[in-house]
């Protein structure tokens, strides 16, 4: 953990964060809380990080989302030097998404 970020704001953050139940409820926190530029900022990291992990060249990756090459550099460096957080999240959701897709039944 950076002791950098580490402080009781941040804890409460992260609580408040985590105590979102749906999209929907995210998207009401993130847009009282953020820019819609840090938002998708934010979410273009993630989709920067997804299409690494994909191993993804950086010219696709720049081509879907938008992403310069200093900014895609940082999340690959990020994956690769980091605290694992995007590789936890990312696994998180595909499990997620599996499973979702594995239980649903067919309807006739």
């Amino acid at each position: 953990m950076n002791q950098k970020i580490k402080s009781d704001f941040t804890d409460k953050l992260f609580e408040y964060v985590l105590s979102m139940e749906t999209v929907e409820e995210c998207y009401q926190l993130f847009e009282d809380l953020c820019t819609v530029h840090e938002i998708n900022a934010i979410a273009q990291r993630m989709a920067v990080a997804e299409m690494l992990d994909r191993k993804c060249t950086y010219i696709e990756i720049a081509e879907k989302t938008g992403a310069s090459t200093a900014t895609i550099s940082r999340v690959n460096r990020a994956l690769i030097y980091g605290t694992d957080g995007y590789k936890l999240a990312i696994n998180r959701v595909n499990k997620k998404t599996t499973t979702d897709s594995g239980n649903q039944e067919v309807l006739s």
